[in-house]
């Protein structure tokens, strides 16, 4: 029997948890395994490219479980009424090959995302950090916020997005948060004293939508808009000047901010940092960087914390995805017996 977490049974665990809670352990969960880094098969994404959006599969594994995630960005499906990115995900058992559980990972991703955004700042911004710009309120927006505070202590958001909607949208949403809302008209408004910068818009171009001189000395920035191939959010200059941490380099060199600085672009990988084998912020002055792609460890630790939380709590449904049968030489008996 598969278990399996469609978006109902996920929201209902949410609910069970708590949105926070959730976001706040499935952060530590992620760091965990981003210590245990060397011992994970690791690949950059298979991605298929179209001219409006792309599908990718994203794999890893470990001497238990393997885990993959199948995701598409498709950056117009607003227009039509679409989610921009929809997903699901699978964990199996190595030792048997067996899949264990089929989740919805829509609402997962950017649960994931947001956890593992607060993850790397907890590592990277400056001791003490009490405000965020937020550029881009779409669908990660509210998880980013939430996600800071449950890791951070961030209270307060200043956002700005080109869609007055979405940014409507943003504040309705988190009008009983209790978080410090501040919309702006600007990105120059929105990052004008902030401690930190999530970036996080949709739009597949090359483009600057953080100039080099907003930044003052000592912000960290979140970049997660900057996802596949010509999609970029910083400006080359800034880069520059910054100390910049990635999740896994050979693919972030591809579909990163860094991009922008050329396939020999480097950076530190963030599990170095969690590991204590590289240096994070080395004082209050640095601009550092997390340009962060999404990789499939993150997956991982995701689907993993959804299983244990979701056979905690008895949540999800058990689906006889595989065959059982008596003799496991016997497949064609079976299924005979079964339409009898």
């Amino acid at each position: 029997m598969v278990l399996t977490i469609d978006t109902p049974a996920l929201a209902g665990l949410l609910g069970r948890v708590g949105v926070e809670r959730f976001l706040r352990e499935l952060a530590d969960r992620t760091e965990a395994d981003f210590a245990k880094w060397p011992t994970f098969e690791k690949s950059a994404r298979l991605a298929a490219h179209s001219n409006v959006g792309v599908l990718e599969l994203m794999p890893t594994s470990n001497e238990e479980w393997f885990s993959f995630k199948l995701v598409n960005g498709h950056p117009g499906n607003p227009a039509a009424g679409l989610l921009t990115v929809t997903a699901i995900g699978m964990l199996a058992d190595v030792a048997t090959g067996y899949p264990r559980l089929i989740s919805e990972m829509t609402v997962l991703t950017a649960l994931r995302t947001a956890a593992t955004s607060a993850m790397a700042a907890r590592r990277l911004a400056s001791p003490g950090a009490k405000t965020m710009a937020l550029i881009g309120t779409g669908a990660q927006s509210e998880y980013q916020a939430l996600a800071f505070r449950a890791c951070l202590g961030i209270n307060s958001i200043r956002y700005f997005d080109t869609d007055a909607a979405a940014m409507a949208k943003f504040a309705r949403n988190l009008a009983a948060s209790g978080l410090e809302l501040t919309a702006c008209s600007s990105v120059a408004a929105a990052v004008a004293g902030a401690d930190i910068i999530t970036t996080a818009t949709a739009a597949k171009r090359t483009q600057v939508v953080l100039a080099d001189e907003l930044v003052a000395a000592g912000v960290h920035i979140n970049a997660i808009g900057g996802d596949c191939p010509g999609k970029t959010e910083l400006d080359p200059k800034l880069l520059a000047r910054a100390r910049i941490f990635v999740e896994y380099l050979p693919q972030t060199r591809i579909e990163g901010d860094i991009q922008s600085l050329g396939p020999e672009a480097e950076a530190t990988e963030l599990w170095a940092v969690i590991a204590g084998r590289a240096t994070g912020r080395t004082s209050r002055q640095d601009i550092t960087i997390f340009d962060s792609v999404g990789f499939a460890l993150e997956d991982y630790s995701a689907l993993r914390y959804v299983y244990d939380k979701a056979r905690e709590l008895g949540i999800g449904r058990l689906l006889p995805l595989v065959p059982e049968p008596k003799d496991p030489k016997d497949l064609y008996g079976y299924v005979l017996g079964l339409g009898a």
